[in-house]
């Protein structure tokens, strides 16, 4: 009777009542271009048909095994565990059941390995949102070339691809260093990769896609994955735990020297998430936050701080010194340069974020925007804050806003100030003239009504998600800013019927619900339009641009 032949790589694909999405992620394996391979699916005490669907997927493959583990760990370090106790391949891989590998992965990583003598290769993972199909590559400065490095000092950026699904390694290499994924915790693969990357003497990057990790952004929350699940706090504090192990391990290896680095990637991607978070959490929620985030942030390297754009050390600020409904406001402003409501002069001159000047020198540092120039820099990259103050519906989908408009650097002129309401559905833009008349120093207020129905649609219609702007103009320049809705106001939805030829859509008002919290207006074709708009071709779309233009 002959021997089985050893295979290559063992890919361990673990499950969790996922018996709908296994066979896919099993299949994906099953088509790899490297054939010699076997695939583990380790079971993590599944309560519903998982058990079954991987007994029949093993069945059909003899290169498929399945385990299960008797009792739920509750995480995804022991079913990855056991089965590396069971592997019988030299190379070894980790899937999760619901994602895939592309095709070519285990060649490509495989490649690299039989190139030359390293502990794992890792390449590009490729993110789909499962809600829009969108795709975009994870972290794509760090696999854009093919490179081999002599341990993580090369490439410290490294510890922001913390993912241990993107990789291949040596079995000699965990063995040697006794090196296993963490029981009991979450977030294991930022301790686990923290620890590879630390101690392999050299690792291959590739920049071939080898890992397909499917988002689900807004799933609810039995079926979020951990890293969506930032509402909770217990979700916070093993964030926080899982660090402080990180840096137990950098101590203890004699990695000290890259501490800094460590802690630009928690600030600047793990509080980061949270950070957006912030205008939708409770007061007590907050607290409770600061409480489990301030000790951790005051232990971190002044380095790591001094590396983040000001927006986000002053966020950060704001939490350590607990002025948590001013952390709530400036973290609306993260990444789309809004206005904080006041500043602050100093003796000195020096400005700072908010209504006082701060009490601490750290303080002081770390919220000082006198380098943003807020005073002096040209008017159209001015910064201020557009609010909505009010909201109330009108006929149909209209919407009558009150806007405060925050101008803490006083860069327009005394007295009213004209303004525009700018969207634009379909590349048709939008414009409602309004004025903003002085409330006090700083802050200017007006009404305008927003009325989809003067928007002009293209004659195919429209799908799709637009934020209206605030538009100023001063000394011949001009400005654009988001604008901020309530968080809470209640949706409402109406058939809006387009006389420019478009047929009727529905359309929502609605608050954006997820990061700034902007005005969103959803356009959806009504009727025959919704029927036909999938069948209409670029050709067909050209042709009906054409018609509309004849007729005007």
């Amino acid at each position: 009777m002959s021997t089985p032949r050893t295979p290559d790589v063992t890919v361990t694909v673990i499950v969790h009542n996922d018996a709908g999405r296994l066979p896919r992620a099993v299949e994906s394996v099953r088509r790899q271009t490297h054939r010699n391979l076997e695939i583990v699916i380790s079971d993590d005490h599944s309560t519903d048909d998982t058990p079954r669907v991987a007994r029949e997927l093993a069945a059909a493959d003899p290169r498929v095994r399945s385990l299960r583990l008797p009792e739920n760990s509750g995480g995804c370090s022991a079913p990855r565990n056991r089965a590396l106790e069971i592997a019988r391949a030299p190379y070894l891989m980790f899937l999760d059941s619901d994602d895939e590998l592309p095709p070519g992965a285990v060649a490509a990583l495989l490649a690299a390995h039989r190139e030359r003598e390293i502990d794992f290769a890792m390449g590009a993972v490729r993110r789909i949102r499962v809600d829009t199909g969108r795709r975009s590559t994870w972290m794509p400065h760090l696999v854009a070339e093919r490179r081999t490095l002599d341990g993580i000092g090369d490439d410290p950026r490294l510890f922001f691809e913390h993912l241990s699904t993107s990789k291949m390694y040596a079995r000699a290499f965990l063995d040697r260093h006794d090196l296993r994924f963490p029981e009991g915790i979450h977030y294991e693969d930022q301790l686990f990769s923290a620890q590879a990357y630390c101690l392999a003497k050299r690792f291959t990057i590739v920049p071939e896609p080898v890992y397909h990790w499917y988002i689900a952004p807004y799933a609810g929350s039995d079926a979020a994955s951990i890293s969506n699940q930032r509402h909770l706090l217990t979700n916070v504090a093993d964030r926080v735990h899982v660090q402080r192990l990180i840096d137990t391990f950098l101590v203890r290896s004699g990695h000290e020297a890259l501490r800094e680095d460590k802690d630009h990637k928690f600030l600047k991607h793990d509080f980061r998430m949270y950070a957006g978070d912030l205008p939708y959490r409770d007061e007590e929620w907050l607290a409770s936050f600061a409480d489990l985030v301030g000790p951790y942030l005051d232990s971190l390297s002044p380095g790591a701080y001094a590396r983040l754009p000001r927006a986000e050390r002053v966020v950060l600020q704001l939490i350590r010194d607990r002025r948590l409904p001013e952390a709530r406001l400036a973290a609306r402003g993260l990444g789309h340069s809004v206005a904080p409501r006041r500043l602050t002069t100093d003796a000195d001159g020096r400005t700072y974020w908010g209504d006082r000047v701060p009490d601490s020198v750290g303080a002081r540092r770390e919220l000082d925007l006198t380098d943003l120039e807020l005073d002096t820099r040209p008017f159209f990259g001015a910064q201020f804050r557009h609010e909505i103050t009010e909201l109330t519906r009108g006929p149909g989908a209209c919407a009558d806003l009150t806007v405060r408009t925050y101008d803490p650097a006083l860069r327009l002129p005394v007295g009213p100030q004209r303004a525009s309401l700018v969207v634009s559905p379909g590349r048709r833009r939008l414009s409602v003239p309004f004025r903003l008349s002085p409330v006090r120093p700083g802050v200017f207020e007006g009404r305008v009504r927003l009325d989809p129905a003067a928007a002009r649609l293209p004659l195919s219609g429209f799908a799709g998600v637009r934020h209206p702007l605030v538009h100023l103009t001063c000394g011949g320049q001009g400005n654009r800013g988001l604008l901020l809705a309530p968080l809470d106001f209640p949706a409402f939805t109406a058939r809006v019927p387009y006389h420019s030829g478009a047929a009727p859509h529905r359309v929502t008002v609605e608050p954006e619900g997820h990061t700034p919290g902007r005005l969103q207006l959803r356009w959806a074709p009504a009727g025959l339009t919704a029927t036909l708009r999938p069948l209409a071709t670029p050709r067909v779309r050209r042709a009906a641009r054409l018609v509309a233009s004849a007729l005007r």
